[in-house]
């Protein structure tokens, strides 16, 4: 009787259904419990009227805290200056990493060192980087007051607490705490583009633009896609920084969707409808996500 010859090497490993299941589980549980589990209990507190500090049981109101939600001046109005937030901080932060990305590529003198100078403010909290900024903003003894005085540009101003000053003046924080972490993606990015087609463009007489333009790009593009959509997500949903920078103020202008809902749960109690608002908001971040996956999936078809 023949024997089929066995292939060489280790041996496939096979798990059935119920053993990965089993694998899988110890992952599976902390996603339950911290993600799953509190977002489940958030939708359900929606469609009530849970306040704090009251005696009387939660009673079940349906839709109601939605339909007072889509009649809220104050919420919407937080609502788009969290998109010109997100927008604001997202485009110049893109735009600054890819340049600086772009020039830690190049083989310059302690490009080690500029490399790790790049990533200090991602490795600082954003409570202390709200501080530190509180501190350059400061309208007495703040660095930027004092080098325009220096500079003979004005006696300066109070930054924080200008209604036309205030969430620029924030903005420019935002683009500076986020940055390192996109331009370290981004060179990850540019060093898997393959030396070989830059050297091939030169030869073909291609300039430095043409060279990223038809090179460069086409290679990064996936990355600055998937960047550009979580940066949107995150800087939208953007809390600390923005709370320990001006709370919201001043008249609001700074009150992102965030800090609107937190004044609404912790500060006068209504967790029903402050639930209602994080339900609004996991909604709009599906959405981009949808659209973001959608054309990703376009993308790949296309490819």
């Amino acid at each position: 009787m023949t024997k089929t010859a066995e292939p060489t090497g280790a041996p496939a490993l096979r798990v059935s259904g119920h053993g990965a299941w089993f694998l899988v589980l110890p992952a599976l549980i902390p996603i339950l419990v911290l993600s799953v589990g509190p977002l489940l209990y958030g939708v359900l507190l929606a469609f009530t009227d849970a306040q704090s500090g009251r005696t009387d049981p939660t009673r079940w109101i349906g839709a109601l805290n939605f339909r007072d939600l889509l009649h809220d001046t104050l919420f919407w109005e937080s609502f788009r200056i969290g998109l010109l937030w997100a927008v604001g901080v997202t485009v110049p932060q893109f735009l600054l990493a890819l340049g600086l990305a772009l020039l830690l590529t190049r083989d310059l003198r302690l490009r080690w060192l500029a490399r790790a100078l790049a990533i200090i403010p991602w490795a600082m909290p954003e409570v202390v980087v709200g501080i530190m900024w509180r501190l350059v903003y400061n309208p007495d003894a703040g660095l930027l007051n004092e080098t325009l005085r220096d500079l003979g540009l004005g006696d300066g101003r109070d930054w924080l607490s200008g209604l036309a000053t205030a969430l620029p003046a924030v903005i420019v924080v935002g683009v500076w705490a986020g940055m390192p972490q996109t331009t370290v993606t981004l060179l990850a990015g540019l060093q898997n583009t393959p030396r070989e087609l830059h050297e091939a463009a030169a030869v073909d007489g291609a300039g430095a633009w043409r060279r990223f333009r038809t090179v460069t790009w086409p290679a990064l593009r996936p990355v600055a896609l998937a960047v550009t959509a979580l940066n949107l997500i995150w800087n939208f949903n953007s809390f600390a920084l923005v709370y320990v920078l001006t709370g919201g103020g001043p008249g609001g202008r700074t009150r992102l969707p965030m800090l609107f809902a937190y004044e609404e749960a912790f500060r006068y109690g209504q967790f029903g409808y402050a639930a209602a608002m994080g339900c609004v908001m996991v909604a709009v971040v599906s959405v981009l996500l949808a659209v973001f996956l959608a054309g990703r999936l376009k993308g790949g078809d296309d490819a």
